[in-house]
């Protein structure tokens, strides 16, 4: 976060899920999860002005909201009346997380805006604080805040800190598809799914720093809806192996996948491959450790 008088610079983490369990629906109609959280360094940028009308936001792509449809302006709005501002803010942003990805792009753009925002107006609100309003606006927004690496429950906004993922190097890959996330969860059915995660075995293996015990560990029940709908997502999967990932798996409800590599060069060598097979957007990213 880079802060000169009266405009802040602020970076926005995506994130993968090392692990994504759906337990139940809740009778507020959200799903009980148990997710393992991790912050990857592939991010979008955040420019915060100082603005003496309201709340406006500049974006970079075209057809991408730049009103209250916005997460990042919504949370703007939901901190300025928080707080009792009367300034306004310019936000510009400059976004390179796919979108509708699975990597919680629109929710991490949130949780930047609120961080900014409460150092940009010297409100002091503790990360607690910032952690409740940003569950307001959605259940992957409180991670946002922390990054790093951590057990998500709850709908996704109850979090326990666990140790670090050793670092390692990340190939995301997106095919050309849209995957709604409350339509993944609509038509997710418990008895579709062949694999859960065992949440307390990946965190014995980050216990132990086990990169080996975490790609051997990677699981998500939401595969179940996503992949049978776009089996393209398992060729993803399949071609990662193929090319020396340690391993592959769909990151939330998708369409992104994300394998692990131990070393850049071999991230580099397989994201080429993949590009070579047509698939938009691949990126080769690190594991982000700690809060920033």
């Amino acid at each position: 976060m880079r802060r000169n008088l009266d405009m802040l610079t602020v970076k926005a983490f995506a994130k993968i899920n090392l692990a994504l369990d759906v337990l139940y629906k809740r009778p507020d109609g959200y799903h009980e999860v148990a997710m393992v959280m991790q912050a990857v360094s592939l991010a979008d940028t955040i420019i915060l002005t100082s603005h003496p009308g309201d709340i406006v936001l500049n974006v970079n792509i075209p057809g991408l909201p730049d009103d209250a449809s916005n997460l990042a302006y919504r949370a703007a709005a939901l901190i300025k009346e928080y707080a009792g501002i009367q300034q306004g803010v310019l936000i510009t942003l400059d976004k390179r997380i796919p979108l509708a990805a699975g990597l919680a792009g629109g929710s991490a753009d949130a949780a930047a805006v609120l961080k900014g925002l409460n150092n940009l107006w010297e409100l002091n609100l503790s990360l607690d604080k910032l952690s409740k309003l940003a569950a307001k606006l959605g259940s992957d927004v409180p991670f946002c805040l922390y990054n790093g690496t951590m057990l998500a429950t709850g709908r996704g906004e109850l979090l326990s800190p666990l140790p670090p993922l050793p670092k390692c190097y990340v190939i995301l890959a997106k095919p050309a598809v849209e995957v709604p996330t409350a339509w993944v969860y609509q038509e997710f059915k418990a008895d579709r799914v062949q694999v859960r995660p065992d949440i307390a075995a990946m965190s014995k293996f980050l216990e132990q720093g086990s990169i080996d015990g975490v790609a051997g560990n990677l699981a998500n029940v939401l595969e179940s809806v996503t992949i049978p709908a776009h089996p393209e997502i398992a060729k993803i999967k399949e071609s990662m192996l193929k090319y020396g990932a340690m391993a592959a798996l769909m990151s939330g409800s998708g369409p992104t996948v994300f394998g692990l590599a131990g070393c850049q060069k071999q991230a580099e060598v397989i994201a080429s491959q993949l590009k070579t097979e047509g698939i938009p957007e691949v990126f080769v990213a690190e594991t982000v450790s700690k809060v920033e």
